[in-house]
């Protein structure tokens, strides 16, 4: 057992220094070069709420990318290098100048991702990039939207979530009333905002479902698409948990707790409730599976 635990911290030492070793002038020219974009994400759109899951994509993805290292390096040993690294990084670094000289937060945050890329497809091949698509994948949730289309969508979805909130509650025998996005409940109106149900909050949550997936990594083909097309129904649920939580903590403790700490804690309310429809779902579609695989088995055997 002391041999075992010996010879794994010895391959995560060996990993940690051939990261060091290949890849530390690549680190340090995206230090230099992203330093000032991630400064200015983190004292500007990171700070608000509705892309305040942003760092916490960049952290996952960057553990995923590290966890993933040794395969990659594996699966890349031998194999050649790609010369479509030069195109890529080009188009990086040419969204970088954009996004920056204009700022253009899409652009400049995009080119991080596509220089990442380049740099794998560059020094390791495609094999490399074949391991770690999903990391890079995963970083396109944390791209901030142009407002344009976060407009043209969220507006759609409070219409929704505010109508299923409303219905819901006057079903539970709520004196609550509605007008667009606006709830009426006993004495207090409360208007559905973006950080309640746009599509950040949408965004936020299909992220959180792929990783889901990403990790269980079902070998049953039906169960990860299955469950990949459920995510979205589950996160406008969860933002419908999120919404009745907010406007019954208004309707029994005020607008101070609403809008307070309560509010804050809605949004834990939210995730946590994604996370339990998503693993209920995943559990139901286990069942559902080895409850097709046995009729299919069953129909077999009669065959014969």
């Amino acid at each position: 057992m002391a041999t075992n635990v010996a010879d794994g911290s010895a391959m995560r030492l060996t990993t940690w220094q051939n990261l060091c070793a290949a890849w530390w002038p690549v680190l340090a020219c995206l230090l230099i070069l992203y330093i000032p974009t991630f400064y200015d994400l983190a004292t500007g759109l990171w700070s608000t709420e509705e892309q305040a899951h942003g760092p916490l994509i960049l952290v996952l993805a960057t553990w995923l990318i590290y966890r993933q290292w040794p395969q990659m390096l594996k699966a890349s040993a031998g194999k050649p290098v790609s010369k479509a690294g030069w195109v890529v990084l080009l188009f990086g670094l040419l969204l970088y100048v954009v996004g920056r000289s204009q700022e253009i937060a899409l652009l400049e945050t995009g080119s991080f991702v596509c220089v990442l890329v380049a740099h794998v497809l560059l020094l390791r091949g495609r094999a490399a990039l074949k391991v770690q698509w999903f990391p890079f994948f995963f970083m396109l949730f944390m791209l901030p939207l142009p407002g344009i289309v976060v407009d043209a969508m969220t507006m759609p979805m409070k219409m929704a979530v505010s109508y299923v909130v409303e219905h819901i509650l006057y079903w539970m025998n709520y004196p609550i009333a509605r007008s667009g996005i606006i709830l009426q409940i006993g004495q207090y109106q409360l208007l559905v905002a973006d950080a309640c149900a746009g599509l950040h909050t949408l965004f936020a949550l299909e992220s959180l479902g792929l990783l889901y997936l990403n990790l269980v990594r079902h070998e049953s083909l039906f169960r990860n698409v299955s469950l990949a097309v459920f995510i979205m129904p589950i996160s406008f649920i969860s933002n419908v948990i999120r919404v009745m939580a907010l406007t019954l903590i208004t309707y029994y403790f005020g607008d101070a707790a609403g809008q307070g700490f309560l509010h804050g804690f809605a949004g834990i309310v939210l995730f946590l409730s994604a996370l339990l429809l998503i693993m209920g779902t995943d559990s139901a579609l286990k069942s559902f599976d080895k409850m097709r695989l046995r009729k299919r088995l069953f129909r077999e055997g009669a065959a014969k």
